[in-house]
């Protein structure tokens, strides 16, 4: 069995009046919420199981979900009583998983990417002292780039470009002794991960598929307009 916990109860600021009555991973597009591209993506790259860590309007993913039979995945919810953070969360639900779950594989429920698993796997399997491994995506400009001579004359326009950095996609692999490490409160992107990094226990995976973080209604519009593409890339 292969696990994954999705982090499920963002209450999406941005993207109101779309989250006023559910959470940001059940904004729909094309008439399917987040989560449900999300968990099939996951399906699809063979996990198996999945736990959904939610707070906000999380019996709207109950409701849509249940036991997961509509995705083809076993699923399983963990509600939280106060706000843990990120890192609070996956702790919790790593917590809840069998002994068994030695690799587990752990998202951002607002997030979209067409990245195959195995490679990340791979990469996390490679070196024995990585506990954790991030998958990397491209930063893109949110702007145009200018370019000019040395006589300061324009000689280009890009229109958001690529740049030269790699940001975190929200795609994890986790080795189950990381539990531990995780903070009971708070985000472990700036607590457990530059611990890691410092003891050389932290991997990046490059990816260079679609990635796309769902946060504003010009983003649903974006993604929507890209489904059918992205969903039929190998």
């Amino acid at each position: 069995m292969l696990y994954a916990l999705v982090l499920a109860g963002g209450r999406g600021e941005r993207l109101r009046p779309y989250t006023d009555d559910k959470p940001k991973p059940m904004v729909e597009l094309n008439g399917k919420p987040l989560l449900w591209y999300q968990l099939s993506w996951l399906k699809k790259n063979g996990v198996t199981n999945a736990v959904i860590l939610g707070g906000y309007r999380i019996e709207a993913i109950k409701q849509y979900f249940g036991d997961g039979e509509n995705v083809g995945i076993a699923l399983e919810y963990i509600e939280e009583k106060e706000p843990l953070g990120r890192g609070g969360a996956y702790r919790q639900g790593l917590l809840c998983l069998p002994d068994s779950a030695n690799l587990v594989i752990a998202t951002n429920g607002d997030i979209l990417t067409n990245q195959a698993l195995q490679p990340i796997l791979n990469l996390h399997q490679l070196n024995p002292e990585t506990i954790a491994t991030i998958m990397l995506t491209p930063l893109i400009s949110q702007y145009g780039i200018v370019s000019c001579d040395d006589s300061d004359r324009v000689i280009s326009f890009l229109e958001k470009p690529q740049l030269p950095y790699w940001v975190n996609a929200g795609v994890y692999v986790f080795s189950k002794h990381i539990t531990k490490l995780m903070p009971e409160k708070g985000d472990h992107e700036t607590s457990t991960f530059p611990d890691l990094a410092e003891k050389g226990q932290l991997s990046g995976f490059k990816s260079e598929r679609f990635w796309k973080g769902i946060d504003t209604a010009k983003d649903i519009q974006e993604v929507s307009n890209l489904l059918h593409t992205i969903w039929n890339q190998d």
